[in-house]
């Protein structure tokens, strides 16, 4: 993918749908994974219920955190965003993201949570529709399909 003035960036609801669809499929994934932990080795019996809650969370974060970044690194978009036709590039040069841009987009979701939502808010009002966790990493959110543009003037930008 090259960036160009006729790419097009995903706005604000098109991104918020796709983390719908990703609540849709990450929430059970995740729930089902810690019932078989909790089942198949941890109990309320042999061990603090406490800890089993910190532990369960921690798993949970985790493994939370590296489905993410493994679709983000390997597809460019989460399955919620493959959806509506969205993938994540390099701000700069339209590239897929390596491993640090995706997790400090990651980690960048937890700044534009920050006062009410503002960073994920801004996607609305920026120029290329970066919310502050794609500033964080240099990233865009692009819809991928090309098809809406005239091909003589894509054939001036990939020659």
């Amino acid at each position: 993918m090259v960036i160009t003035p006729l790419t097009e960036y995903a706005g604000f609801w098109r991104r918020a749908l796709a983390i719908g669809v990703d609540i849709l499929w990450l929430a059970p994934l995740l729930s089902l994974f810690l019932y078989l932990l909790i089942e198949g080795g941890f109990t309320y019996d042999s061990f603090d219920p406490a800890t089993i809650e910190w532990q369960a969370l921690l798993i949970n974060e985790t493994l939370q955190v590296l489905l993410i970044i493994w679709f983000w690194v390997r597809y460019a978009a989460t399955p919620g965003k493959l959806l509506v036709d969205c993938e994540i590039v390099d701000a700069r040069t339209g590239k897929p993201i390596n491993f640090t841009q995706a997790l400090l987009r990651y980690f960048g979701y937890f700044v534009s949570m920050l006062f009410l939502g503002l960073g994920f808010l801004w996607i609305i009002v920026d120029e290329r529709k970066q919310g502050w966790h794609d500033k964080i990493a240099g990233t865009v959110v692009v819809i991928h399909d090309e098809a809406t543009v005239p091909l003589y003037q894509l054939a001036k930008y990939y020659r």
